[in-house]
């Protein structure tokens, strides 16, 4: 056997033992290791050739003992010269016997669970009048706990108020928890209010009347908030949301319907007007067809284009008057169609803010693209559970919209959509970030696995066949993906995920970018 193969085994040794690698336990391994395999080594025999140079009382002493290295034999030595005589060294051994169980005494009333255990241990050890061997395998349990012992657990509670790793009793007065009493009342009385706003949303803002499903959920809310802290009650809130943007659309179309018809009425009075100066238009007709043939050879008498113009211009006249009449004969009616054209501006703005479809594409808007970041972001920060961040881009879009017209780019974007659909799974969240631009929200996927999707909608883009007007429009499409375990705030993965798109667009285009592992 080789001194390297020696070596390695006494390497191994001390893991199996759990000691640490220091000079003294490596020398005690070695030669273990060396002796065991038959192999003379002058260092491992240096204790016993300096042990029989000493006198016979001091080396009948040492027999007592289990010295192993020359460490512990030059401690050995230290100690014997250090000894004035064997009563003061006995009382010294006693005192420092007694100040060490005190100190382990202290040890076992602090908040650490293996500290406490050890201490215990070794104050039993103490009391049984242990042997070196004991004692040395106890003092490689403290150096080991000392050695592996973290307090940076106790960093979390940074956020409740300073922490100081030296005095625990001052980081705990430090701390500005609510007592669980107060913490009740206060997720109590929150639910109140968040039971009381969404009765009020669920009231529809056009239509009339409140329909019998919206005023049983209300009633149900308003006499038990606390069932908003259950997941059932998630699906019949989102029925009802539906119900109440299908109520005000209902509304607004019967509004539409009856301004329509109060229109027409109008269309049909103006045009009664504008017949009654059919001459007019006649004569109007006539001074333009002059005055197109007009040139300086025909010699035509503008004198009498004047005369015709001025007849014209008192038929408009006349025709302005009744005209003016007629209003002021109809001005209540204008003023309330009036009203309700504003009233009905102001409704539609307020229907187009509460939905969260993208007209275009049939997507996710932007709006509800937040919404479902903030979903996601509650449930990682009280589940963890991680998610992906895709945000894709056309490349060249612009030059589609240029070249082809805006109808052709609405087409693209709308063929993407059903792309983008079709590759997501039924837990994904896919939706319009904004012109080009599109997102993908991957439930419980990591980088890797949203590059994989987004990879496959690159794919699926390049090979299909965008046609408009017969005509093909080569179409690809770049790519930036980030998960949200990589960093530290929704805003920061979003960030990420737009800062990878835009090193794909650097690149190239047409390809994925994220950040490898």
């Amino acid at each position: 056997m080789t001194i390297q193969n020696i070596i390695n085994k006494a390497v191994k040794r001390l893991e199996l033992e759990g000691k640490l690698l220091t000079p003294d336990f490596y020398a005690e391994a070695f030669c273990k290791e060396a002796q065991k395999a038959g192999m003379q080594s002058e260092d491992c025999n240096q204790v016993d050739k300096f042990s029989k140079t000493l006198n016979k009382d001091i080396q009948k002493e040492l027999s007592k003992y289990t010295i192993k290295t020359m460490g512990e034999l030059a401690r050995f030595l230290i100690s014997k010269l250090n000894r004035t005589n064997s009563t003061i060294c006995s009382e010294l051994l006693e005192s420092q016997n007694t100040l060490t169980k005190r100190i382990l005494q202290v040890v076992s009333v602090l908040h650490n669970a293996e500290a406490t255990q050890l201490a215990k241990q070794s104050i039993k050890l103490l009391s049984s009048n242990p042997n070196t061997t004991e004692l040395e395998q106890y003092r490689q349990y403290w150096v080991n706990f000392i050695t592996t012992y973290d307090d940076t657990f106790l960093n979390k509670l940074s956020v409740f108020g300073s922490v100081d790793s030296n005095n625990l009793s001052k980081t705990i007065k430090n701390l500005k928890i609510l007592p669980a009493s107060d913490t009740a009342k206060f997720d109590n009385h929150e639910l109140q209010r968040v039971a009381s706003l969404l009765v009020s949303s669920f009231v529809p803002s056009i239509a009339s009347s409140v329909n019998e499903k919206i005023a049983n959920l209300s009633e149900k809310l308003k006499n038990n908030p606390s069932l908003l802290d259950s997941v059932s009650i998630e699906s019949e809130i989102r029925s009802i949301i539906l119900l109440r943007i299908a109520l005000d659309k209902e509304s607004v179309k019967e509004m539409v319907e009856s301004l329509d018809g109060v229109l027409d009425k109008l269309s049909l009075r103006l045009i009664e007007m504008i017949e009654r100066s059919d001459d007019s238009t006649v004569e109007i007709q006539k001074i333009k067809s002059e005055l197109e043939e007009y040139n300086e050879d025909t010699g035509t008498n503008f004198k009498v284009a004047h005369k015709k113009l001025f007849i014209i211009a008192t038929a408009l006249e006349e025709n302005t008057q009744l005209l003016s009449r007629d209003l002021k004969d109809h001005s209540t009616e204008v003023a309330i169609l009036s009203k309700k054209v504003r009233k009905l501006e102001k409704e539609l703005e307020v229907a187009k803010t509460a939905s969260k479809e993208d007209f275009l594409t049939k997507l996710y808007n932007k709006r509800a693209l937040d919404e479902f970041m903030n979903v996601k972001e509650s449930e990682f920060e009280r589940y963890g559970h991680n998610f992906s961040v895709v945000i894709f881009d056309l490349d060249h879009f612009k030059q589609v919209n240029d070249n082809y017209g805006h109808e052709a780019g609405d087409a693209i974007l709308g063929a993407f959509a059903k792309i983008l659909k079709k590759e997501a799974r039924s837990v994904d969240i896919v939706g319009r970030f904004g012109g080009e631009e599109f997102m993908a929200l991957l439930s419980e996927t990591d980088s890797k696995g949203g590059a994989i999707f987004a990879e496959k909608v690159r794919k699926h883009v390049k090979k299909a066949r965008f046609m408009y007007k017969g005509e093909r429009i080569d179409v690809t499409v770049s790519s930036g993906v980030s998960e949200r375990k990589q960093h530290s705030s929704l805003s920061a993965v979003v960030n990420s995920a737009d800062e990878y798109l835009y090193k794909a667009k650097n690149d190239g285009r047409n390809q994925v970018a994220y950040k490898k592992k």
